[in-house]
């Protein structure tokens, strides 16, 4: 009976691992309603094969499909943060990226306990499934005669069914996932040779400087990334009541402040997470999708936006609250000067992933580099994360002469919900993100309103969707970009770009590739 009941288990994981979708989504009954033909092919060469050849063909079988698996099980993690399948060759480093963000937001111990319940989940997976081969090839040698009948029947009907098109469910095909994925490896091997084609054409990599931006000389330019800020933010209808009210009264703020804003939407090459990727994509102006891609990116000499500024004589800055390790890439943007983290002199709490809120981010800017008498005109990149996920706790804005070195954001802090609390309830989730993404957009509004003056311009745009959880399965990668001034010229040079005026874009206003902006950016202010 025990016997019995064990092959019984073995043939059903075998198959569950051959035939489940690797989107949690899409795990339903009818997903399993297919005919697994490599299953069918194995057996065929079981029957097929002397004694010795079985044993040398069940183990790598049985590694074949605990790698199957674990891809699997990779890839529906990849789909339920990043709305893609997991690359085997651009994305080893995400689970780096992944312990990172463990570690920040569930600290040290957290991250140590992810990785060994990783790790023990692989091996078991490997060792359970060649074990499950192993026994299945055995049944199915002492059932020789009822395994040859039943292999025949289900080979003739996978063949009939390719010939006629017939399927069991619609639109599903008998066996793709491990086909797919090889021409996945293909493509992403052949990749470095296009994105080296691609990187050979700058129109602007041999322009002088002083032909560079001259539409905005004498002008501080800020150029801030909103964290997970999407499209979904504005025209979803779970947060667009909410997000818009906090847009529509900025707009009505900054008017009053003499401001004028025009916003647009770009394609982010990335969703769910790899901000650097959509970083690297605006101001290379090269589209970069993976990490092959921006490794590559920031070992080239790409002019990037950073370095135009540079090349017609802005201070560069880059004010990077998320920046806590060594960042040689610093220096391939093109930096003047890069403030991380550690030296912003922030000694309040961390809010999950946020190292500081952004009001912290912003006012350092304000006073190291915005608020110096006689400062030259500075281009700051200051990406705003306190609308990371996982969306708790979150800071309100108080008074900027209150900031300090940010000790009283204390009981902000202790008085919110944990990280863990906040991912129990979809709901709860959505709302926090809601709340975040506010909190960011009105910082901004009263950073310009407080500091501002007529010869600042600020951009600020968004990096990439939130991920699917709060999205939905079938959500763009478009974010929402805004350009804010006071001088009316500097609004006028982006008139032939048909954005919509306001902090907030229009349904139809004109979508670009994020990869497109710099050269747009440097065309519209150039002499």
């Amino acid at each position: 009976m025990a016997a019995g009941l064990t092959s019984v288990l073995a043939l059903l994981l075998v198959v569950f691992v051959l035939l489940a979708p690797n989107q949690l989504t899409l795990l339903t009954p009818a997903a399993f309603l297919r005919l697994p033909l490599e299953a069918l092919l194995v057996v065929a060469l079981v029957l097929l094969l002397p004694t010795w050849g079985r044993r040398v063909l069940a183990v790598p079988v049985g590694i074949a499909l605990g790698l199957l698996a674990i891809v699997k099980v990779i890839d529906m993690g990849f789909f339920a943060v990043l709305a893609r399948p997991f690359n085997p060759v651009f994305d080893w480093i995400s689970f780096e990226a992944g312990t990172d963000y463990v570690e920040e937001s569930y600290g040290r111990t957290g991250a140590v306990v992810a990785v060994v319940a990783a790790g023990l989940l692989a091996v078991g997976l490997l060792v359970l499934m060649t074990l499950s081969v192993l026994r299945l090839t055995r049944l199915v040698v002492r059932h020789r005669r009822a395994s040859t009948h039943i292999v025949s029947a289900l080979g003739a009907t996978c063949v009939v069914g390719a010939v006629l098109g017939v399927q069991i469910v619609p639109d599903v095909p008998v066996s793709t996932l491990t086909y797919d994925r090889a021409l996945q490896v293909r493509a992403a091997l052949r990749d470095q040779e296009v994105f080296a084609a691609e990187a050979r054409v700058d129109a602007f990599g041999d322009t002088p400087g002083d032909q560079l931006l001259t539409a905005l000389r004498g002008k501080d330019v800020v150029l801030a990334f909103v964290e997970s800020y999407g499209r979904s933010a504005v025209e979803d209808p779970a947060f667009a009541p909410g997000i818009g009210a906090t847009l529509d009264t900025g707009y009505t703020r900054l008017r009053t402040a003499g401001y004028a804003a025009r916003s647009g939407w770009l394609t982010s090459p990335t969703y769910g997470g790899g901000s650097w990727l959509a970083h690297g994509t605006l101001l290379s102006g090269l589209w970069i999708n993976n990490q092959q891609r921006y490794t590559h990116l920031v070992a080239s000499d790409r002019m990037t936006l950073n370095r135009a500024f540079q090349r017609a004589d802005w201070r560069t800055v880059g004010v990077m609250p998320g920046i806590t390790q060594k960042w040689p890439e610093g220096t391939f943007f093109g930096y003047d000067e890069v403030h991380a983290s550690k030296e912003l002199g922030y000694r309040g709490p961390q809010f999950s992933w946020a190292q500081m809120p952004d009001q912290y981010t912003l006012s350092v800017f304000e006073q190291r580099e915005h608020a110096k008498p006689d400062h030259p005109p500075v281009m700051a990149t200051i990406p705003l994360v306190s609308s990371h996920a996982p969306w708790t706790p979150i800071p309100e804005l108080i008074g900027w002469d209150q900031l300090g070195d940010g000790s009283i954001f204390g009981p902000m802090a202790e008085v919110d919900e944990s990280s863990d609390d906040g991912w129990r309830d979809t709901d709860k989730v959505r709302t926090q993100y809601r709340r975040a993404v506010e909190y960011s957009l009105n910082t901004v509004v009263s950073y310009l309103e407080r500091y501002g003056d007529d010869e600042l311009v600020f951009v600020y745009l968004g990096d990439h969707q939130p991920a699917p959880l709060v999205t939905g399965e079938s959500a763009s990668h478009d974010v929402p970009i805004t350009i804010v001034a006071k001088d009316p010229a500097v609004l006028d040079r982006i008139s032939g770009w048909n954005w919509q005026e306001g902090l907030k874009p229009g349904p139809d206003t004109p979508v670009w590739r994020m990869s497109d902006f710099r050269d747009r950016f440097l065309t519209a202010f150039g002499s």
